[in-house]
C-alpha cells in the first residue's frame, strides 16, 4: 500500500530566514504548504523524518523567503510575448531595423504594436521620425509604447487609421507634438494623446491574452518570484476580464505565482459592485489598492517638481490631476475603505499627495507610494508613517543615469532615489521591477540597490552614499513585499506558520565579496506552498 507523503523536509540548505528570532537554519518542514518546523538538519530528520516525509536536498544552497515584486505589469510582460519588444534596443538605426522586421510579417492595414524603446540607451540620442517609420513600414499603422509607457511614437498610417485631423481635441494631459517648422505631427505622442490612437487598435482576444499572461507568469517564477503586485485591467479588457483570467491560470489550473492585483480607479465603481475589496479573494490571488497617477516621469519631464527643470527653466512638469480633482477621487477611495497606490516620480507630485491623504482617516490595508523618485527632505518624515509604504524601483537608477541628473540638477541629486535616508528614516520600503519597463528580474534590482550602476559599469555608483547593504536590499524583495499589502503574518520571512514560499540561489548573496557577482548569481529553485515550481 502506498504511504501518502504529508510532509516535506527540505533540507541541507543554507536557509536565512530574516526572522529575527532565528535567523539561520539548515532545514523546513513543510505541510501542506506551510511551515510547521525549522531548525538544524540534525533535529528535523529526527523529528521529522519518519515514513511518509518526503526529502528535498538542497545540497548547500542559499534560500531566503520567496521573492516578491511589489509593483509590475504582468500584462506588460505578456505583451512583449506577442508585440515587438524593443527593450534594450541601442541605436535609431537597430530599432528601425527591427520595426521593418515585424512588419514583413503584418498584413496590409493590420497594427504593428510594440514597446520598450528609450532614447537615452541610443547612440544617436534621436528618435525615429515620422518619416522614417513611414520608411520602414509603409503599409501598417505603427504604434510604440516608450519604456516609461509616457510616450509614444506612431507613423503615418497609424493617423490615418485613427482619423488624426489637426482639429481633434486631445485628452487632458496629452500632447501631440508637432514639427516647429510645418505644424505637422512628429509622429510623438505624450501621455493621454495615445487614446487618440489606442481606441482604433483591434483589441487582443481573451485566448491570446491569456497566454501571454501565462507565459509572463512562467518567466516570473523562473525568475525566483513567488508573489507579484500586478496592474493590469486597463490592457487585458478590463475588471472582469482581468479577475476571470488570473483566477482561471491561479485558482483552477494551478500557476502557482502568488498575484496581487492592483485596480486602477475608473473601475472602482464595477469593483464595488461586484463585491470585491482589498483583500479579497485567497492566498493566490487578491485584489489590491486602486491605483492613480499623480504626475508622469523625468524621461519627458512630466513628473511634477516643486521647482523648475534644471534643463528647462519654467518647466516643472505636469500634475495629472488638480488638487480638488484628487481630493474627490481620494475621497471617493476611502468612502469604500480602500487603500491607494500613488504613482509618484516628482517631488511636488509627493507633497500634494501626502496633503491630500492627511485629509482622510487610514483604512486597514496600507496606502502605496509608488516610485518615490525624488524626495525632498522635509517630505522624508511624512513618509515614515506605519499605514503607508514607498514602493521603489531600484533599476531606475540604472536606466536613469546619467541624463536625469541634467533634468533635476546637481542640487537636488541627493534626494533622488534616497533609498538608504529613506530605510534610515523609519520609512517602510518594498522593492519592485516595474517591469516590463525595467527588466522583471529581481536580481537585477538587488544589484542596482547595492551598486546604484549599470552592470558593466566601474565607477562607485550614482548618489553613492544612498547605496544598500545586500541584506537590506533583500528585505526590500522579501519583507518590504509582504508588508505592502498586509500580508507580513503570511509572507515575507521563513517562520513557522507562514505560507512556504521560498527561493534557492546558485551563490550565496550574503557571503559574495563583490556585489557584481550578482549578475552570475542563477535561480535554482522557486518552492510556492511547498511546491517545487521552477528547478533549474
Amino acid at each position: 500500500m502506498e504511504v501518502e507523503m504529508t510532509k516535506i523536509i527540505f533540507t541541507n540548505g543554507s536557509f536565512y530566514t530574516l526572522d529575527p528570532s532565528q535567523p539561520f537554519v539548515e532545514s523546513v518542514v513543510v505541510e501542506k504548504g506551510r511551515i510547521i518546523d525549522l531548525g538544524t538538519h540534525q533535529e528535523m530528520i529526527l523529528q521529522w523524518g519518519r515514513t511518509g516525509s518526503k526529502l528535498v536536498d538542497l545540497y548547500g544552497k542559499m534560500v531566503t523567503p520567496g521573492l516578491i515584486d511589489s509593483h509590475l505589469h504582468l500584462s506588460g510582460v505578456a505583451f512583449n510575448f506577442l508585440d515587438l519588444d524593443l527593450t534594450g534596443i541601442k541605436s535609431k538605426g537597430e530599432m528601425l531595423d527591427k520595426i521593418h522586421a515585424k512588419a514583413k510579417t503584418v498584413a496590409p492595414g493590420k497594427w504593428l504594436v510594440g514597446m520598450g524603446w528609450d532614447e537615452n540607451l541610443f547612440s544617436e540620442g534621436t528618435i525615429p521620425t515620422i518619416e522614417e517609420l513611414n520608411y520602414v513600414a509603409p503599409h501598417c499603422p505603427v504604434y510604440l509604447k516608450r519604456i516609461c509607457h509616457h510616450a509614444f511614437l506612431v507613423n503615418s498610417k497609424a493617423l490615418e487609421m485613427s482619423q488624426y485631423h489637426p482639429s481633434n481635441s486631445v485628452p487632458t494631459g496629452g500632447t501631440v507634438v508637432l514639427d516647429p517648422m510645418t505644424k505637422k505631427p512628429t509622429g510623438l505622442l505624450l501621455e493621454s494623446a495615445s487614446q487618440l490612437i489606442t481606441k482604433y487598435i483591434p483589441e487582443r482576444t481573451y485566448q491570446e491574452l491569456k497566454v501571454g499572461l501565462q507565459q509572463a507568469m512562467q518567466l516570473a517564477v523562473k525568475q525566483g518570484l513567488t508573489s507579484v503586485h500586478t496592474n493590469d485591467p486597463a490592457y487585458l479588457g478590463g475588471l472582469d476580464a482581468t479577475y476571470k483570467m488570473y483566477d482561471e491560470l491561479l485558482n483552477q489550473e494551478g500557476q502557482g505565482l502568488r498575484c496581487n492585483l492592483l485596480i486602477d480607479f475608473p473601475y472602482l465603481p464595477r469593483l464595488i459592485e461586484k463585491g470585491m475589496f482589498a483583500g479579497f479573494g485567497n492566498e493566490k490571488l487578491q485584489i489590491g489598492a486602486i491605483k492613480i497617477f499623480a504626475d508622469g516621469a523625468f524621461g519627458r519631464r512630466t513628473a511634477l517638481l516643486s521647482e523648475p527643470y534644471h534643463d528647462q527653466p519654467g518647466q516643472n512638469g505636469d500634475a495629472m490631476y488638480d488638487q480638488e480633482t484628487l481630493y474627490h477621487m481620494v475621497q471617493e477611495i476611502r468612502a469604500h475603505a480602500m487603500p491607494l497606490a500613488v504613482h509618484t516620480i516628482g517631488d511636488k507630485a509627493l507633497e500634494n499627495i501626502l496633503d491630500v491623504l492627511d485629509q482622510f482617516p487610514k483604512v486597514e490595508y496600507r496606502d502605496r507610494i509608488i516610485h518615490t523618485s525624488l524626495v525632498r527632505h522635509d517630505l522624508v518624515q511624512r513618509l515614515a508613517d506605519s499605514s503607508q509604504i514607498a514602493d521603489i524601483q531600484p533599476r531606475f537608477v540604472v536606466s536613469d543615469y546619467p541624463w536625469v541628473k541634467e533634468r533635476i540638477g546637481e542640487k537636488r541629486e541627493p534626494d533622488l532615489y534616497a533609498w538608504k535616508t529613506l530605510l534610515d528614516s523609519g520609512v517602510l520600503c518594498a522593492g519592485g521591477s516595474d517591469a516590463p519597463i525595467e527588466p522583471l528580474n529581481p536580481l537585477l534590482g538587488i544589484h542596482a540597490a547595492v551598486t546604484r550602476r549599470s552592470p558593466g559599469d566601474t565607477h562607485g555608483g550614482w548618489n553613492a552614499k544612498e547605496k544598500l547593504s545586500i541584506a537590506e536590499a533583500v528585505k526590500l524583495f522579501t519583507v518590504g513585499g509582504a508588508f505592502t499589502t498586509n500580508e507580513e503574518h503570511l509572507k515575507g520571512t521563513i517562520s513557522r506558520g507562514k505560507l512556504a514560499d521560498m527561493t534557492v540561489y546558485s551563490n550565496n548573496l550574503f557571503t559574495i565579496e563583490n556585489p557584481d557577482q550578482l549578475l552570475k548569481t542563477d535561480i535554482e529553485m522557486t518552492i510556492i506552498g511547498g511546491e517545487i515550481k521552477f528547478n533549474k
